[in-house]
């Protein structure tokens, strides 16, 4: 994501952070480069207008026009108004004092609000909490089957009763329902269309009325760029909404709607979908977000996911046997588990600082998949004691993984090089204290 925006920045901070001195016509010049970069990424123009105009003033003060490293300055300036125009900071949904705590999805067909609702009830879920989903469409065909399956696979129950097309009393049921059973969050999954219609407004503003949620929030389509904007504004005004949630943020290379959507209408981005997988929803963090715009990484969010995808019974059984030095490429293939558990590799290398610009090979998840292949065909003792590998076992491994003979020549090299730094380390931490965390190996 961003990619178009974030090079085009990394370019012009280039050019500014390479003078000693910044004038006034340079910082114009930067001005004018920014505005056109934010347009190309598909910004609204009045929030591009304003930004630059607060970017701009800031850079023209004496604090900056006098320091050392006047390009540095002016990128701070940059990022904390990026952050601003996002939000600020981030702010979790609050729970009621009675539960359950009532959270109302809408939005257009095509937004992805289903499987948003699906996603966020495992959030809750994670954290502890016990969701209810509430299926509330009642005109999309198999719309309630389709909640119902996303339900099933988080092991989530889902409220969905044949009730006509009365979809207030599907709520007030739903909500009796998540009391008597003691769901303390509920989530209602209602009826889109396929444009802005009265007949939609009116169904949501008598669902509010009668089941006020906690926390209204609108999903939109982040790939629809300044379209996303629109039905923001049309929704507030109509029906009133709380908060955002923007969907296939990952595939949008340009990140209009991110950069505009708080700007314009007023109201937060409360979480962003970033895959097709339930676990692909994240908590909106715009002063991470700037960050990664401008090459700084996120550090922050690496380390939630690391956190949220690490067995840390795992992780000390494994520290262990590197004390041991019985590291095998069974804890290797595991270790790659758990990392591809985090998300793909290219969007974990884009959270490293100093990663952007840098020349790096591709991140190739198939790769990934070959070094698992070449690990499972070998047997439980070839996995052990890697070194009885010969030239006939190596054949047969290749050809049950469907890989080449140099492939896991490749393999078996490389890790017994990582075993060979391990015992390295061993060496050196040797009667020194305790052992330090144990990062995360990084794929061959």
């Amino acid at each position: 994501m961003f990619e178009s925006l974030s090079a085009k920045l990394d370019s012009i901070f280039s050019h500014l952070r390479g003078r000693g001195k910044l004038t006034e016509a340079n910082i114009q010049e930067a001005m004018r480069e920014i505005r056109l970069a934010l347009l190309e990424s598909d910004v609204n123009f009045q929030v591009v207008r304003d930004f630059v105009q607060r970017v701009r003033e800031q850079a023209l003060g004496q604090e900056v026009m006098r320091s050392l490293t006047p390009g540095q300055q002016v990128v701070k300036i940059v990022r904390d108004e990026l952050t601003a125009l996002m939000g600020g900071e981030h702010r979790p949904l609050t729970m009621a004092a009675h539960p359950p705590t009532i959270v109302l999805l809408m939005g257009l067909q095509g937004s992805g609000k289903t499987t948003t609702a699906a996603k966020l009830a495992k959030t809750f879920r994670d954290k502890g909490h016990r969701p209810l989903l509430v299926a509330a469409d009642v005109y999309r065909p198999a719309a309630m089957q389709q909640l119902c399956t996303l339900g099933e696979s988080v092991a989530i129950p889902v409220f969905a009763c044949d009730t006509g097309r009365d979809v207030v009393a599907i709520c007030q049921q739903a909500r009796s329902e998540a009391q008597t059973h003691e769901r303390d969050v509920m989530i209602i999954d209602t009826a889109g269309r396929l444009q802005i219609d009265a007949a939609l407004m009116q169904e949501l503003r008598d669902i509010k009325q009668a089941t006020p949620p906690h926390h209204s929030l609108l999903v939109v389509d982040a790939m629809t760029g300044q379209e996303a904007v629109k039905v923001a504004q049309a929704f507030d005004q109509a029906v009133g909404i709380d908060a955002t949630i923007l969907t296939k943020l990952d595939g949008d290379a340009r990140g209009g709607a991110a950069l505009s959507i708080k700007a314009a209408v007023g109201k937060p981005i409360q979480f962003v979908g970033m895959g097709e997988k339930l676990e692909a929803l994240e908590p909106f963090h715009p002063d991470r977000l700037a960050s990664r715009i401008l090459g700084m990484g996120d550090v922050l969010t690496l380390i939630e996911k690391a956190e949220q995808s690490i067995n840390h019974e795992t992780a000390a059984a494994l520290e262990q046997k590197i004390r041991q030095a019985s590291f095998t490429l069974d804890d290797f293939r595991e270790q790659l588990q758990q990392l591809k558990q985090m998300g793909p590799l290219d969007s974990l290398m884009a959270m490293l600082p100093g990663i952007k610009g840098a020349k790096l090979p591709a991140v190739n998840e198939n790769e990934v998949k070959k070094i698992e292949a070449i690990i499972n065909s070998m047997t439980p003792e070839e996995r052990s004691h890697h070194h009885l590998i010969n030239g006939s076992r190596r054949k047969r491994i290749a050809r049950g993984s469907g890989t080449s003979v140099e492939e896991v020549n490749r393999l078996l090299k490389q890790f017994a090089q990582t075993q060979k730094l391990m015992r390295t380390f061993m060496g050196k931490k040797k009667g020194k204290g305790k052992w330090p965390p144990l990062p995360l190996p990084r794929p061959f």
